[in-house]
């Protein structure tokens, strides 16, 4: 019933797992939630069999299930869903281009016969990529870490509640780095995790572009390009399609310039 874990995939499965030891944003216990799931498949079996592991759990919640990439893209518009499992060979639409469409995609576990997929999926932060039939031991282990991301997101949510600025980025074992939004300068997305650029240091999380951009708060950080989060209150300059953030050159997606221009320059102007 289970193929054993292929490469390609293998590499990248193992550095991203190295990495999300090496650090996840965590400040305090919650209590733990129900993650609202949606399977999209255009196999019933297939669906059947995700919900039949999901069941096995008592973090995971099926709130809906869907066979294509369309019906998908109307369900997200409707009910909050939290983490998606998506297929890739789909009707009019794959699950790839599914995904890349999104512009606040949920936290995404692909499951697919295909393996020569991985490096786009995890181009576009997936959390995991299961190969099927999958098999329940690494269903859990890619939910499990899904769990870790949605708790994350939830603890920075409840810990940005008024004007406290400060987060906890774990380092391995038991230490804790406290650490304050204010003084990111710019996250850079890479594969599944996130670097985040201060003046002296670099640190590395276990953490998508979308989540965190979720977690930071919205008037202070501005989305420049799908692997780019800036501070806006460390922009030094902006010329043609860059930013300038501590001597660093930022590329500005074309689609991004004139919002920026909007939400940070124009309100602010003082010559002409």
């Amino acid at each position: 019933m289970i193929y054993p874990l292929r490469k390609p995939i293998e590499f990248i499965r193992q550095n991203l797992l190295y990495s999300y030891k090496m650090a996840e944003l965590i400040s305090k216990q919650i209590t733990p939630s129900r993650i609202k799931c949606l399977v999209v498949d255009d196999e019933s079996i297939a669906i059947k069999g995700i919900i039949n592991y999901m069941d096995k759990l008592d973090f995971l919640e099926a709130t809906a299930c869907c066979s294509s990439a369309l019906e998908a893209a109307e369900i997200l518009k409707k009910k909050e869903i939290e983490l998606m499992f998506l297929d890739i060979n789909m009707p009019h639409l794959s699950g790839l281009e599914f995904l890349e469409a999104l512009d606040k995609p949920p936290l995404t576990i692909i499951t697919t016969a295909y393996s020569e997929y991985a490096i786009e999926g995890f181009r576009l932060h997936v959390v995991d990529y299961l190969l099927k039939p999958i098999a329940f031991q690494r269903f859990f282990q890619a939910v499990s870490k899904a769990q870790t991301m949605f708790r994350s997101q939830l603890i920075l949510r409840d810990g940005h509640e008024g004007t406290k600025s400060d987060m906890y980025i774990r380092q391995g074992g038991d230490a804790f780095l406290r650490i304050e939004w204010e003084d990111i300068l710019y996250a850079e997305g890479m594969q599944n995790y996130v670097k985040l650029y201060f003046k002296d240091k670099v640190l590395t999380i276990h953490q998508t572009m979308a989540s965190l951009e979720e977690i930071l708060p919205k008037d202070h950080f501005f989305r420049i390009h799908r692997s780019y989060l800036i501070n806006i209150s460390h922009i030094h300059k902006i010329s043609g399609g860059q930013v300038s953030i501590n001597g660093s050159n930022l590329p500005i997606a074309k689609p991004k310039r004139q919002d920026l221009l909007n939400a940070v320059v124009y309100k602010n102007l003082i010559s002409k």
